[in-house]
């Protein structure tokens, strides 16, 4: 199992000088192998190669890892383009924003990020350094920190592609280390997970997570940010420009914590945990306007993720369901009507008349589907 560790480096002003011209020489040179790809229509790795990667080496003084990570840099830049105007994130074909999307090619910001391969990059963890290729040269002893795990993932585990990052004036290294996966256990039931907005996950044992004070911070971050550009003064840009990650850093940690309780408590009671299919959330709700924002502000992709990869360490199986009508349908009889969800809070079953919490009930109908899509899968095949 694949894991990302950042770590943060401590360079000298000489050193940040050059880890600073080395990602400049590197961007540039993607920007210009870009262009070039649409020149000749050409987006492949290897193919791209022969156009660009002779020109790049010389003109920017990169090495021949450099160069050709360079190139890969663009292909795969490319094929994410694509991806996603194959699944209209950028408008509908025809479109004023899609056709300048279509035609221009990419451009690299000067301080992208750059990947390393063992080749250009090396660990010394006894003097907590690394050596790293420059254009300048090879720094031999940039020092580096981070957190007890962090560095002990690093030190102790192999170290695959790294990525130098430039962020509000600090240099880091996005090391990717292979960890041991433990076998996933067979459950004894399944924790169903509901995530929404009020609440931002539900369980079925009637455990809320709520999401009232994350909205209520993210209402006054918007409130700020629109003063702040409103005002339009050079220190309410420097203000602006510090506080631009506040908000994402403070949703990544609440997002952590709530999926490293979830697979605590499904590892003690020996359960798995079930979830929704979260693909095309945001086409699927229909909101008004004063909600939209919070909608797409919201990280369901990230939350979704965090239970993923910490279900996969913990060995906890991990199973997502169809979420269609969990919130109509009555855990108690089954009983399925759409008048069941009267308001946002309240379920109330016109068949049987149970009363219950909306996302409790929609929780305890994902439980149940994930035990029903467990025995699906593992169910041996006859003939």
């Amino acid at each position: 199992m694949k894991l990302v560790v950042q770590v943060k480096l401590l360079p000298t002003s000489q050193q940040a000088s050059a880890l600073e011209a080395t990602l400049r020489a590197c961007n540039a040179a993607a920007s210009e192998v870009a262009a070039m790809a649409r020149d000749v229509n050409c987006y492949r790795n290897y193919d791209l190669r022969r156009h660009a990667y002779h020109g790049i080496k010389d003109d920017y003084g990169l090495g021949a890892q450099a160069a050709q990570h360079v190139i890969k840099k663009v292909a795969d830049a490319y094929k994410t383009l694509s991806a996603n105007l194959k699944a209209g994130r950028y408008g509908k074909p025809g479109s004023k924003r899609r056709r300048k999307v279509e035609v221009n090619p990419i451009a690299f910001r000067w301080d992208a990020a750059q990947p390393y391969d063992a080749r250009m990059l090396s660990w010394q963890h006894d003097a907590r350094t690394v050596s790293i290729w420059t254009v300048d040269g090879r720094l031999k002893t940039v020092a580096f920190t981070g957190s007890a795990d962090q560095v002990k993932a690093v030190a102790t585990r192999p170290v695959g592609e790294s990525d130098l990052v430039h962020r509000d004036g600090m240099w880091f290294l996005y090391a990717t280390v292979e960890v041991d996966e433990p076998p996933v256990y067979q459950p004894d039931g399944f924790l169903g997970v509901d995530m929404g907005i009020a609440n931002i996950a539900y369980d079925s044992d009637d455990t809320r997570y709520a999401g009232t004070k994350l909205n209520g911070y993210r209402r006054r971050q918007q409130r700020l940010r629109q003063r702040l550009q409103a005002k339009g003064t050079k220190s309410a840009k420097r203000l602006l420009a510090r506080r631009r990650r506040k908000e994402a850093r403070h949703a990544a940690n609440v997002n952590h914590t709530i999926a490293n309780s979830i697979v605590t408590e499904a590892a003690r009671t020996g359960r798995g945990i079930a979830v929704e299919k979260l693909t095309g959330i945001r086409d699927r709700v229909r909101l008004r306007k004063p909600q939209r924002v919070t909608l797409h502000s919201w990280a369901f992709q990230q939350l979704g993720a965090c239970l993923t990869y910490k279900a996969r360490r913990a060995g906890v199986p991990l199973v997502q369901v169809d979420p269609q009508y969990t919130s109509q349908t009555c855990a108690e009889c089954g009983h399925r009507d759409k008048r069941n969800r009267p308001d946002q809070e309240t379920f109330h079953c016109w068949s049987c008349g149970v009363v219950a919490h909306a996302d409790h009930n929609a929780a305890l109908n994902i439980a149940a589907r994930g035990v029903e899509d467990w025995g699906a899968v593992n169910r041996p095949h006859a003939a």
